[in-house]
């Protein structure tokens, strides 16, 4: 079988992670990223311009390297808290000669996967 979109879509993948890799400011969000935290603690630390941050983070998510979870506050207000889903990239050649990507995932602790829980909820509601 020949290319089809799931070709495309792979080397979408690719392109989208190597291109965000290849951005110092995401570089510098994914090593600041040791433990979840909201756009406004990355600005801090990274010393990005907060309207900067959002756009890297929306590069960062879009291309599978972090996920966007939410914090529900006891005052009822909700924070984006983002964490890292990678420990390692890898690209070789399949057999047929084609870039192929491969993230390894990490293992995500119960908070993470409960935050990830609520995103879904909110986006359902």
């Amino acid at each position: 079988m020949g290319p089809g979109p799931e070709g495309d879509g792979d080397q979408l993948e690719l392109a989208s992670v190597l291109d965000a890799l290849n951005d110092e400011s995401c570089r510098q969000i994914v090593e600041a990223l040791s433990e979840p935290m909201t756009a406004e603690e990355i600005s801090e630390v990274t010393d990005i311009p907060l309207s900067t941050t959002y756009r890297k983070l929306d590069r960062l998510t879009d291309a599978g390297l972090l996920e966007e979870g939410v914090e529900v506050r006891k005052d009822g207000q909700h924070v984006s808290r983002y964490i890292l889903v990678f420990d390692e990239v890898s690209i070789g050649l399949s057999d047929d000669r084609k870039l192929e990507l491969d993230l390894s995932r990490r293992e995500t602790t119960a908070d993470e996967r409960l935050a990830a829980l609520w995103t879904e909820v909110r986006k359902e509601t």
